[in-house]
């Protein structure tokens, strides 16, 4: 719905069907991973799928990223891209050791990503996971920082606000291209106002509330890419 409201046209496709070859790959744009936990997350978020999709696509999937086209995970669909290795780093389990579903505040940063062009400094997006906290070595994070590939921060680094330990308060990193893009917050569920959840204490006040949802740019700027760039 997501990618429906930004003007795409979108298809949902079931894993099987891409590796059974009833769908091919190649004929779409943008590779879109949602939420979900997928396979029950039996052994770890998001691990079957990823190996699934390591060992049964990897040829589609490396045409499909060096043609130049667009990938998003979003929640499961981060830690499936971390999982696979087209994104650096792992998701662990929140250090509450408990699944932690709210809103929070995150800090765009600058950044390659393609998905992010134009977001306002400070947006405000839902997350539900337990195992979202980004983790790396120091190296890759000084590598992260460095290239401007950390694309969304926690704005508060303590707990509730950094739900998940994350290292350096990361919620979402982009690879070296700025075309995979994984978050863990869901921006698919903030494409409205009516999404917010005070968004009848905003109209009542009177206070500043846009009709288009925080995440909804996001969706807009990977279409508004492929039509330049990939059509």
């Amino acid at each position: 719905m997501a990618f429906q409201f930004a003007g795409a046209d979108t298809a949902l496709v079931h894993i099987q069907h891409l590796i059974s070859d009833k769908v091919n790959l190649a004929d779409y744009q943008i590779l879109a991973i949602p939420g979900g936990f997928s396979y029950g997350d039996d052994i770890a978020a998001g691990i079957l799928l990823a190996v699934e999709m390591k060992h049964k696509l990897t040829n589609a999937l490396n045409r499909f990223v060096e043609d130049g086209k667009l990938i998003i995970g979003i929640c499961n669909g981060f830690q499936v891209l971390v999982r696979t290795g087209l994104l650096p780093g792992t998701l662990a389990m929140n250090t509450s050791a408990k699944f932690e579903c709210r809103w929070v505040d995150l800090e765009t940063q600058e950044s390659l990503c393609v998905f992010t062009k134009g977001v306002k400094a400070q947006v405000y997006l839902p997350v539900a996971h337990a195992e979202g906290r980004f983790t790396a070595p120091a190296n890759v994070l000084s590598e992260l920082e460095a290239n401007h590939q950390v694309v969304f921060r926690y704005a508060e680094s303590r707990y509730p606000n950094n739900p998940n330990g994350s290292d350096s308060n990361i919620a979402g990193i982009c690879d070296a291209t700025g075309k995979i893009f994984g978050l863990m917050p869901h921006p698919e569920r903030f494409l409205t106002k009516w999404n917010h959840p005070r968004w009848t204490r905003l109209v009542k006040t009177q206070d500043t509330c846009s009709e288009e949802g925080d995440g909804l740019v996001i969706f807009k700027n990977a279409v508004n890419y492929v039509k330049a760039n990939l059509l």
